[in-house]
């Protein structure tokens, strides 16, 4: 699927805003489209592209190459640049898609293969006035501004989670198999999370990287006219973002640590349980021992209140370990 983008009119009412309609299959592109978005693409709509812009679409494999110079490279007067966006799902857990913009002096081109919500916060904003400005560039900025946008939205949401998760933790007055059960959870929340910063941080740093190639790249007539100064302010929020993230992901790891120590106390807590008990129960156990075995020249086997002494010898020696064990707070 295509998606046109062109200058609403130019009436007062529609400056700066952008009119967006689905393309129709054997509809030409028109020529004032200035942002042109492909969704899934096919094979012929990549062409139809192509021969309207005279550039080349890169595919799906290609989008997903890590090297630098695969993603981010100048090539018929076009810029291509690819940026991992984060991508909501049915999970609590955003994916990463692979979007392609592809940068020329009449249009922006952008190839995706998913619906991050950033582009339709994006779409819904262009169509308002005063949404956008009619150039190439002022696209792309006001897109990757959403894209950050979206990312601290996110941060901020997992950071007001992490703060409630680390109350449940350190606050758990439950006991028994419901205080194993919560720290299953946390552990599980606390991957979950920690899935979700470190997606937040790779998508960042690719969106760095491709407003540092953005900002380099520029012609030079254009640098001081252009959207230079946009794009530095975009790089230190993508930047004061990612030290946000290393925060984040610092706090995981220490409610990571924090619970992993509470669930060994808990496990110490059982074994000293039964490292206590067996010694309480040892000296009941000589004394039935002893008192077990069938010599033929017993006394004790011919007392008439032997049995209750023995009983009762086994009685103190159990709850003479365990009054010490008290006494000591051991217990």
């Amino acid at each position: 699927m295509i998606l046109i983008h062109r200058p609403a009119g130019h009436t007062v009412a529609s400056n700066e805003s952008l009119d967006r309609y689905a393309l129709q299959p054997g509809e030409p592109i028109p020529d004032d489209a200035l942002w042109i978005d492909m969704v899934e693409p096919t094979r012929e709509e990549d062409r139809l592209v192509e021969h309207h812009l005279n550039i080349e679409i890169p595919t799906r494999e290609e989008m997903a190459d890590i090297e630098p110079s695969e993603i981010l490279y100048n090539e018929n007067n076009a810029r291509y640049m690819t940026a991992r966006v984060l991508c909501s799902s049915d999970t609590e857990t955003p994916k990463l898609i692979d979007v392609s913009f592809i940068l020329t002096e009449r249009a922006l081109v952008t190839v995706r293969y998913g619906e991050p919500r950033s582009f339709t916060m994006f779409m819904s904003r262009v169509v308002k006035p005063g949404g956008c400005r009619h150039q190439p560039e002022a696209v792309l900025d006001g897109l990757i501004e959403t894209i950050i946008d979206r990312a601290a939205e996110i941060l901020g949401n997992v950071g007001g989670r992490i703060d409630r998760l680390s109350q449940t933790i350190f606050e758990n007055e439950r006991q028994g198999t419901r205080r194993a059960a919560s720290f299953r959870a946390a552990l599980k929340s606390i991957g979950r999370k920690g899935d979700v910063i470190s997606n937040v941080r790779e998508s960042m740093v690719s969106v760095e990287r491709l407003l540092l190639f953005l900002s380099a790249s520029m012609p030079r007539p254009q640098r001081t006219r252009g959207f230079q100064a946009e794009w530095r302010t975009a790089l230190r929020d993508v930047q004061s973002i990612e030290e946000h993230a290393t925060f984040l992901s610092n706090k995981i790891q220490f409610l990571l640590d924090a619970t992993l120590g509470l669930v060994t106390i808990e496990q110490n807590d059982i074994i000293k349980l039964f490292s206590v008990m067996a010694v309480i129960f040892l000296p009941p156990t000589l004394i039935a021992s002893m008192y077990g075995m069938n010599f033929h020249s017993m006394p004790e086997l011919q007392w008439e209140f032997g049995y209750p002494f023995a009983i009762g010898l086994m009685i103190l020696a159990a709850v003479l370990p365990y009054v010490f064990f008290r006494w000591k707070r051991w217990l």
